[in-house]
């Protein structure tokens, strides 16, 4: 593994669960790791209740933007997450993949996306604790 680690989040369109994801672990870990996200088909904008949802946590991801999830940023990734992109993913020996499997919140109202929110939280804190033992 580098140091520091380097993690890619992966959905479809890397408007919601990827985005969330990457904001959490960017915030959580409080820098001490690389933090990617990427979609198999970026749409235009971050989803405004993910957006919405993530700032009642104090969180602002309102400034990301959808992107291509790159060979290269897979080959160059310690842990890749994906959720709900099926096999679009190329597989490289010596990476840890994981498939989280989480509602997509296009489309949801807010109560609907606040549980999807909590759930990304509690398995990127699990899996900073993975690449970040306590010392």
């Amino acid at each position: 593994m580098t140091t520091p680690p380097r993690v890619l989040f992966v959905c479809i369109h890397n408007a919601g669960r990827s985005q969330m994801a990457a904001g959490y672990m960017t915030s959580l870990s409080g820098g001490a790791v690389e933090v990617r996200s990427g979609g198999s088909e970026p749409g235009d904008q971050i989803n405004p209740t993910a957006i919405a949802a993530m700032a009642e946590d104090g969180i602002d991801i309102s400034r990301g933007l959808p992107q291509l999830m790159t060979t290269e940023q897979v080959r160059d990734s310690d842990v890749v997450i994906t959720m709900g992109c099926g096999d679009v993913c190329p597989i490289f020996p010596g990476k840890r993949y994981e498939d989280w499997e989480l509602s997509d919140p296009a489309g949801k109202a807010l109560d609907a996306v606040r549980p999807i929110r909590d759930d990304i939280k509690a398995r990127v804190e699990a899996l900073l604790q993975e690449l970040l033992p306590p010392s």
